[in-house]
């Protein structure tokens, strides 16, 4: 079976942890671990977040001389090739040693039209309270909304066209390789008209990582497609007393819920795009729970088979 998993930022860097190399190893090893059994039975796609580290390299790029701060498109192909060399370490130092891994930095087409760019709304790097975001929008011209009880820069977030490494991945998996691509949701990346000359360029922006994973899962005609999060699954009535957990769901059964845009409501909507578009399973669910995730017994399942949606209290 052939599987493509979607790291959530929580495997690389939890909320509040110190942004070290240490802390995001330590984090990778975990996730590496709930990794491994996967790979030893399935040809396995990884891909993962990277709102942290983009945000750390731009403010430490800042810092040396602001006014030649690198871009996001350059600051995410750094980070697709940091993270993928500590993923491929910690789950290769638990597989076998003639298993073949490759981190893929991974160029995804935006579309410049993209109604994204009018309302940037995709959170990156750190938290700072509201006077330091303050005086970062006014010093950086940084947009910034509140989240949680403080306030992040955010930026816009264009929706995937293309995969433009999408065959060099299909040719390793022929060749059983690990493959770790898209990450961060891939290095956004659009066409621009310069007199007679067409050029690709790099856009200052983050493709949502939930949306992108999908497109790829699409794209090599996965099996199975799993977001990995910090809940064990999609919750109706979240935070009330009438909460419940989703077991199984149509998409049709979740097209008039209104899950949080800025959390669950991305995982919910790209796994729908996909069940509805390949008639295969999607499922969203807990890092620590995917070996039962992936045998259907944990975590939430959404598929066009079935009737309508399944809970548990």
């Amino acid at each position: 079976m052939r599987v493509v998993v979607a790291l959530g930022g929580n495997a690389l860097l939890k909320r509040g942890e110190p942004m070290t190399a240490e802390v995001q190893r330590a984090n990778v090893h975990l996730a590496a671990q709930a990794l491994a059994p996967i790979a030893r039975e399935h040809q396995l796609v990884i891909s993962h977040g990277n709102g942290p580290q983009v945000g750390l390299l731009a403010l430490q790029g800042a810092a040396y001389k602001p006014d030649e701060a690198y871009p996001l498109d350059v600051l995410g192909a750094e980070t697709e090739g940091g993270i993928g060399y500590m993923i491929e370490q910690e789950l290769g130092n638990l597989l076998p040693q003639d298993v073949p891994f490759a981190t893929l930095l991974t160029m995804v087409e935006v579309d410049p039209q993209d109604p994204g760019f009018e309302n940037p709304t995709k959170f990156v790097g750190p938290v700072y309270d509201r006077q330091e975001a303050d005086q970062l929008q006014a010093d950086k011209g940084w947009v910034f909304k509140q989240d949680g009880d403080k306030w992040r820069r955010v930026v816009p977030s264009p929706l995937p066209k293309r995969i433009f490494e999408i065959r060099p991945v299909k040719w390793l998996l022929e060749r059983d390789t690990i493959v770790i691509c898209a990450g961060g949701g891939g290095i956004p990346t659009m066409y621009e008209t310069r007199g007679t000359e067409r050029k690709l360029v790099g856009v200052e922006a983050v493709i949502d990582k939930d949306f992108c994973s999908e497109l790829l899962a699409r794209e090599l005609g996965a099996d199975l497609f799993v977001m990995l999060t910090d809940a064990p699954a999609v919750y109706l009535d979240w935070g009330e007393a009438t909460q419940r957990e989703i077991r199984r769901a149509t998409p049709a059964s979740l097209a008039d819920i209104p899950f949080a845009a800025g959390s669950m409501g991305p995982k919910v909507k790209a796994a729908c795009q996909f069940a509805e578009n390949t008639g295969k399973r999607a499922a969203i669910g807990a890092l620590g729970d995917l070996q039962h995730i992936i045998a259907g017994k944990a975590g939430t399942t959404i598929s066009v088979e079935g009737d309508g949606m399944d809970c548990e209290n």
